[in-house]
């Protein structure tokens, strides 16, 4: 086999099983290769993705070792993505009623939705991630396009109990500005005790979501190592139920009959 031909395998590979630990063996066999050929191509790889601001190979010796890709994307080519994604929602058909945005349409697009999900993992890279945690239903593919980069699993929390799921926790809480008392639920077999998890969700205004996630995560003694918002409204940080959290996009002044909205970065890029 060509080189060229072992370094789009190997790269396809790569892409394909990130945070994958794999033994040197595994590719000699596969491309039927001496391991220093192998190595060079690593090191050739490695440096690509690292021009590319896409992440590193990471190697560990030892007769248990071999190499991983560790995805890690620049926080730069992540900013210029989301200045689109501002001006898209900057339209003033999308201002909802109490002060929503309509952005399913943006949510509901796989390339936009893996390149939210490269922004959150250069914002959260450094954390060690169990599971991600999100809450029905915008939320999801968001939290699925992160655990793809990071290899963990998708943990969702329910409004509703679902026999199906067997044993669950459940937890009552205020949501936000509104005060309403709502429920959320979380099956016992859906996260072990004591993971250290990443909460994504889609919009956030007063943060009273995000609070009750956090309230039901302490029953599973979680530790919450980190809260990736993709919008906020900024006009409600003086009610803001949390504080420490992370957002990608801040939406103010949204006035439903003027049809006027801004949009800008969030506080990941301030």
């Amino acid at each position: 086999m060509k080189r060229s031909d072992r370094l789009i395998g190997l790269t396809n590979y790569f892409l394909n099983h990130p945070r994958t630990l794999t033994q040197l063996t595994y590719f000699t066999d596969r491309f039927d290769a001496s391991k220093s050929s192998i190595s060079e191509d690593l090191d050739m790889i490695h440096e690509m993705f690292q021009y590319e601001g896409i992440g590193v190979l990471h190697r560990v010796s030892g007769a248990a070792g071999g190499v991983e890709y560790v995805p890690a994307f620049s926080k730069e080519a992540s900013s210029s993505f989301i200045d689109k994604v501002c001006e898209d929602l900057q339209d003033a058909s999308r201002i909802l009623p109490g002060g929503y945005l309509y952005m399913s349409d943006l949510l509901g697009n796989p390339a936009i939705i893996k390149e939210i999900g490269q922004a959150f993992v250069s914002a959260f890279q450094h954390e060690k991630i169990d599971a991600v945690v999100t809450v029905e239903t915008k939320g999801i593919p968001l939290a699925y396009a992160v655990a793809d980069y990071l290899q963990v699993p998708v943990v969702i929390i329910r409004r509703n109990m679902r026999v199906t799921e067997g044993s669950s926790v459940s937890i009552n809480y205020v949501s936000g500005r509104s005060q309403k008392i709502q429920t959320m639920v979380l099956p016992k077999r859906n996260l072990q005790e004591g993971k250290n998890v990443l909460i994504i969700d889609d919009f956030m205004k007063n943060g009273g979501t995000v609070s009750g996630m956090m309230n039901l995560l302490e029953e599973f003694k979680a530790t919450v190592v980190g809260i990736g918002v993709f919008a906020e409204a900024e006009d409600e940080e003086d009610e803001r139920m949390i504080d420490q959290y992370t957002s990608l996009i801040k939406v103010s002044n949204v006035d439903y009959r003027k049809k006027h909205i801004d949009v800008h970065r969030g506080s990941f890029y301030e």
